[in-house]
């Protein structure tokens, strides 16, 4: 008697699988149905109308971007190139404080929300509303988002140099509270910033207060990154524990020349408090960061490339020292005539950037400006970068390990139910890669480039990209807060 063959949409034979759990790598089949993986192990019995010869290339879980601000972009180009090209399949929106939604402005965007675009950007007063243009935009990987406390200050607040009144925290938290009921993942703080430092410790953990009972996270772009790191680091956890909450402490790094080697310290501190509370980092795999150009940061001790300017567009990829030369002026003189402006800082050591990224804490996200016009690569080049840089030429982590760190942790962390490790029911998020040649082709110079090596990414089960080309199909959705596994964190 003959067992008839299973049929499947999509058939992936002999694949090295990477599962996402951390787990040694195995060689299996795997097939794809309805947006759903229905099978793993030795499927030669199946039929399928899509058969896909892995010839023991590299699948895992598509990966997960924790720390994007891809808010508008997911909406404006929901093609997202630069993210599919990376084998990234899903993407968290609302980091450090600032999110697309719920967002009403008075006038322009204040800084840093004007990373997310202009002020027609901004359209999404409600959460519900930015929900709905997301699943009308269709864009070709999912969307999970944090709302941003900046976002919430701007809405309720006059001004943004001082600290909420109890009305005000009220007024944020409603609509906290009615970001959660659509399906946020938590809040984002980015206290370093101008607009959010006046903020006090007790207006953030009151705010704060309703993510307990939704099973929401904190994520923080800390008050400071360069000496006072651990006291800001002590800051998070005290909001955290006074919340009930789990928090991740966003784009981990040791900022400044003088804080240089202090990795260790700030990885023990992380360890510290795990024994007491949740707590977990992400960081990206390069040792500058970007953002909108802060004066408090132009010191004269390290690099700053300018990579935009609105009243001097042509000072773009210029040092400022040197655009400070050429006007016979102050690199602080020079800043202000740039403003507003972005900024490349090339502010950390290679040392606690390695030591940070092969930390079993530690998930990786890109942090990067799609609205950029000169971006820091990692827009477009952190995950090969962790896969071929770092996993296979430096071997700073086993591979197995790289997957992880992109996939099963954060969808862990997150709740991002059924995503991010492969198993049978689970979503069909997946990226083909070959390890031997994965690689990021994204530079400072021309950081605009497609990565090497990602031969073919799904998205709910939908054949999304494929040898270096989007294929014209997408089909990634708003993905609600599920239940986060707690054991994980």
């Amino acid at each position: 008697m003959h067992s008839h063959p299973e049929a499947a949409d999509t058939l992936i034979v002999g694949a090295t699988l990477y599962d996402g759990t951390g787990a040694p790598s195995v060689e299996r089949d795997v097939a794809l149905r309805d947006g759903r993986i229905v099978a793993i192990g030795n499927l030669s019995n199946w039929l399928a109308e899509d058969v896909i010869e892995a010839n023991g290339r590299a699948l895992a879980p598509g990966f997960i971007d924790v720390h994007t601000h891809d808010d508008t972009h997911v909406i404006r180009s929901p093609q997202m190139l630069p993210k599919i090209s990376q084998g990234v399949t899903t993407v968290i929106v609302g980091n450090c404080g600032i999110s697309a939604s719920p967002v009403s402005l008075k006038g322009e965007p204040p800084d840093p929300m004007n990373l997310l675009g202009e002020r027609d950007a901004f359209q999404y007063p409600t959460f519900a509303a930015y929900v709905d243009a997301v699943n009308g935009a269709k864009p070709a990987v999912n969307v999970g988002a944090l709302i941003g406390h900046t976002a919430l200050r701007n809405n309720h607040m006059d001004d943004l140099k001082r600290a909420a009144t109890g009305d005000e925290i009220a007024a944020m938290r409603a609509q906290l509270e009615e970001a959660l009921a659509h399906g946020a993942l938590g809040l984002s703080t980015g206290l370093a910033y101008g607009n959010a430092f006046a903020a006090s410790t007790e207006e953030v953990a009151s705010l704060a207060e309703p993510l307990a009972v939704a099973g929401a996270l904190y994520t923080t772009h800390m008050r400071t990154e360069f000496d006072a790191i651990l006291e800001a680091m002590e800051e998070a956890y005290h909001i955290g524990k006074h919340a009930r909450v789990p928090v991740v402490i966003s784009h981990l790094k040791c900022a400044g020349p003088s804080n240089w080697g202090r990795s260790t310290e700030v990885l023990a501190s992380l360890e510290g408090a795990r024994k007491y509370q949740p707590v977990g980092c992400d960081c990206y795999p390069y040792s500058r960061s970007s953002s909108t150009l802060d004066l408090k940061q132009v010191t004269g001790d390290i690099d700053i490339t300018i990579t935009w300017s609105t009243p001097h567009p042509e000072q773009a990829g210029k040092l400022i020292k040197d655009i400070a030369a050429e006007w016979g002026v102050s690199q602080q003189e020079a800043g202000k005539r740039l403003q507003p402006a972005g900024a490349v800082y090339h502010n950390m050591s290679e040392d606690d950037v390695r030591r940070i990224l092969s930390h079993p804490m530690t998930m990786v996200g890109s942090d990067g400006l799609p609205n950029d016009p000169l971006p820091h690569p990692r827009l477009w080049g952190a995950f090969p970068r962790v896969l071929g840089h770092y996993a296979r030429d430096v071997a700073l982590l086993p591979l197995e390990e790289a997957v992880r760190k992109m996939t099963g942790l954060s969808a862990r962390r997150f709740g991002l139910t059924q995503r991010g490790e492969v198993h049978v029911g689970w979503h069909a998020d997946l990226v083909l890669f070959d390890p031997a040649k994965v690689r990021d082709a994204a530079t400072f110079e021309k950081p605009q480039q497609v990565a090497e090596g990602i031969d073919a990414v799904w998205v709910n089960g939908v054949l999304s990209y494929r040898d270096g080309q989007p294929t014209g199909d997408s089909a990634g959705h708003f993905v609600a807060r599920g239940t986060r596994d707690a054991q994980v964190f």
